[in-house]
């Protein structure tokens, strides 16, 4: 589906599917090494079981118990997208308003539905802090943390878009990205109005091609969008997954990976950091990066030829050509980007990408320039 200015079905596989093959992707937010060995063997052992239907029972209990909730408001979902598609269909809002800058699939899956969409644009200006919705939105959708900002809402920020007569639903599909999920509104119940929590294995385990996702809330909603759901819509493997996945040991683990992202997106700042074109806005805490760079299309293409795969940041409202989204990769993969990055600000020098010699034409913009600059931290 494409609106007059965004592409809201593109998304960042595009970049390393066809001419993209063997580049190193920092187009696609999935965690890399993943799924690990233990949960490839589990899933594998499923296959004996393929002759039945699937059964959801022990998913659907193993959710629940992670986030503390009743089984009857647990809903396992064919990836977290599909969520998207059941609530377009099965609420009927007067009025909807949809944060961006953010993933576009809900506001794809709500225009496909009929519904007209009311885009509320955070600021970078802001460090895309989140602010005000219209008061009589009676459905608002917005991600956290938020692909493609990275930026994570205070859980009580969040919490205040919650009325009555209000449908709010947040897209929690990095949340796991986080360090003790700190902002997540997953386990809570009692704030007034219908608030659904979107969640996806997709991110942290790997799993985008398996489509497993859940959603979290009133079980009268729940039990509306599963009765809109075709029958067995969750593989017998996916089911496997997410009761995997939700176990104590699976949870540490999954812990254990937000804190060393943490440390690598901190690498990757400091690196960007040296670069005076190069400007992240906001405080970034999922597992890629936002940047606005001018002429981002040019350096993009010239990444490629380099060996590299960014995804663009113009298919999202509220962005435009100069911007790019980077995931977060181990130490040595993002010293590769960030010299082959610093070759392409180089080049401009010689051959100008147009608006990146007017941003800082006094300025190094290349690799040579991080010695000089040391570490850092991306301001906005």
């Amino acid at each position: 589906m494409t609106t007059a200015d965004h592409d809201l079905r593109h998304h960042g596989d595009a970049e390393v599917r066809a001419d993209g093959l063997g580049l190193v992707d920092l187009a696609v937010n999935v965690r890399t090494g993943t799924p690990p060995q233990w949960l490839r063997e589990h899933l594998a052992a499923t296959l004996g079981d393929l002759a039945a239907y699937p059964d959801q029972t022990s998913a659907r209990a193993a959710v629940a118990a992670r986030h503390g909730r009743p089984v009857a408001e647990v809903l396992l979902t064919s990836g977290a997208a599909e969520a998207f598609v059941l609530l377009a269909r099965v609420l009927a809002p007067r009025q909807v308003a949809v944060v961006h800058p953010q993933f576009t699939e809900p506001e794809a899956a709500l225009r496909d539905a009929g519904h007209p969409v009311e885009r509320v644009l955070l600021s970078p200006a802001d460090g895309f802090r989140l602010g005000d919705v219209p008061a009589d939105a009676d459905l608002v959708v917005l991600g956290n943390p938020t692909n493609p900002t990275s930026v994570l809402h205070p859980a009580a920020a969040v919490a205040a878009l919650a009325r009555p007569g209000r449908t709010l639903v947040v897209d929690e599909a990095f949340m796991d990205t986080v360090p003790g999920e700190t902002e997540s509104l997953a386990g809570v119940r009692d704030l007034p109005g219908q608030v659904v929590v979107l969640r996806s294995l997709t991110k942290t385990w790997g799993l985008a091609g398996l489509r497993i996702g859940y959603a979290l809330g009133p079980a009268p909603l729940i039990a509306a969008l599963a009765a809109a759901q075709p029958l067995w819509p969750v593989s017998t493997p996916a089911l496997a997954a997410a009761e995997a996945c939700s176990t104590p040991a699976a949870l540490a683990e999954a812990e254990q990976a937000a804190h060393e992202l943490g440390d690598r997106r901190e690498h990757l700042l400091k690196g960007l950091a040296a670069f005076p074109a190069v400007r992240v806005h906001g405080a970034p805490a999922a597992s890629f990066l936002l940047v606005e760079l001018p002429d981002a299309a040019a350096v993009r293409e010239r990444l490629r030829e380099r060996g590299f795969a960014v995804r663009r940041g113009d298919t999202f409202p509220g962005l435009g050509p100069d911007w790019l989204r980077i995931a977060v990769r181990d130490r040595e993969t993002t010293d590769r980007f960030l010299a082959a990055l610093g070759g392409v600000l180089d080049e401009a020098l010689d051959q100008p990408l147009g608006g990146v010699l007017d941003e800082a034409p006094d300025q190094p913009l290349g690799r040579a320039h991080l010695d000089a600059q040391g570490a850092g931290s991306s301001g906005s």
